[in-house]
């Protein structure tokens, strides 16, 4: 397990914090998605910017990199050992959305583009609501996909926090690769 692509349901499902215990865990370099996508005051990377700065990553030896974005999904898949998919329930999703937007008012998340102040608006609630159970249903597929793809890689779902912290603690101790 030295290649993991993090990914999750939807935001507020812990994908970056998970990301980043892992990497601690295991001593490798975790990378956000959200951190090379967005540039100061929320503008969007261009698309080959984006692809380029992954594919440098996916090159390395080791890393973690945490984050959706499908229409780059294949730059990580094809590359990684590992995927770690988390799954919680729409309600918790939208609770952490919310929890975080109170916790980081007028402040940049170290896991987000730098001169992105956190923020929260109807759009990006729409977005998690109305897409939620089509990419429940859609990551499931694509889980079955990567663990096709070759015997060298593993699928890994977690779909409670107590999964998600039983997993982190096995990996602590050694337990789990």
């Amino acid at each position: 397990m030295k290649r993991i692509m993090v990914i999750g349901v939807s935001a507020g499902t812990g994908k970056s914090t998970f990301a980043r215990e892992l990497g601690e865990a295991l001593n490798i370099d975790v990378y956000h998605l959200d951190a090379l996508y967005w540039k100061p005051g929320w503008i969007e990377a261009p698309l080959e910017e984006f692809e380029a700065a992954q594919r440098e990553i996916v090159n390395r030896a080791q890393w973690i990199i945490e984050g959706n974005y499908t229409n780059t999904f294949d730059i990580r898949i094809n590359h990684a050992d590992t995927i770690i998919y988390l799954e919680l329930p729409l309600y918790v999703c939208l609770y952490r959305v919310f929890k975080r937007w109170l916790m980081n008012i007028g402040k940049t998340r170290p896991d987000m583009g730098k001169g992105c102040k956190e923020k929260i608006d109807w759009q990006f609630l729409k977005f998690i609501c109305t897409t939620y159970y089509p990419r429940k249903k859609k990551m499931a597929e694509r889980l079955q996909e990567f663990q096709r793809i070759g015997t060298k890689k593993a699928a890994i779902a977690l779909t409670s926090k107590q999964e998600i912290n039983l997993y982190l603690e096995s990996i602590k101790k050694g337990e789990a690769s």
